[in-house]
């Protein structure tokens, strides 16, 4: 058996990095046609992490559309934090399963068409941890309150988000003809 580091710990994961120096996550995303994009993240392979939405979008398509992919980027968040926070603990996990649901109101093209201000995404966001563990109870929900709280997806669906979109310098007419 490995010898793990005690919670909390900087190195109580392989490659773990230095828990006070942020880092900066960073994706492009390239219009690809007909409503479907590439997400370029790192040096990996592009992405096509959501599908086009179909011609009514209703999220009907072959891959999950970009609310779905954001319930997904928390599940494995949280998945993650619980299996790391087992491990520290030398807690071994027999299955790990989240079940998340969230309800969206009716689809519209950002907002076309609808005339009463409404809700614009999820309300509220429902998560179902299946744990089996050889632990008590209050254990395994230590370990998923905890993911919970240090999870950096969930802390910034939770928490409010300073959100900067804006028009790049190098749009417009003329930067169009350079492509």
């Amino acid at each position: 058996m490995t010898d793990i580091p005690a919670r909390g710990s900087p190195a109580a994961l392989p490659g773990k990095r230095d828990p006070n120096v942020n880092r900066r996550l960073m994706c492009r995303t390239v219009a690809n046609g007909r409503l479907q994009q590439l997400n370029y993240i790192r040096d990996l392979p592009p992405q096509k992490v959501v599908e086009h939405e179909p011609e009514n979008l209703s999220g009907e398509g072959f891959a999950p559309n970009a609310s779905e992919a954001l319930l997904a980027a928390l599940g494995a968040c949280l998945a993650v934090g619980i299996h790391a926070g087992a491990l520290a603990q030398n807690i071994p996990i027999d299955t790990l399963e989240l079940n998340l649901s969230a309800d969206i109101g009716p689809p519209a093209l950002n907002g076309a068409g609808i005339l009463m201000p409404r809700t614009i995404g999820f309300d509220a966001i429902a998560v179902s941890v299946q744990l089996h563990a050889e632990a008590p109870r209050r254990v395994l929900e230590d370990l998923v309150r905890h993911a919970t709280l240090w999870s950096p997806v969930a802390n910034t669906l939770h928490n409010p988000v300073h959100l900067d979109v804006t028009l790049s310098d190098d749009s417009g007419p003329q930067a169009a003809a350079r492509v």
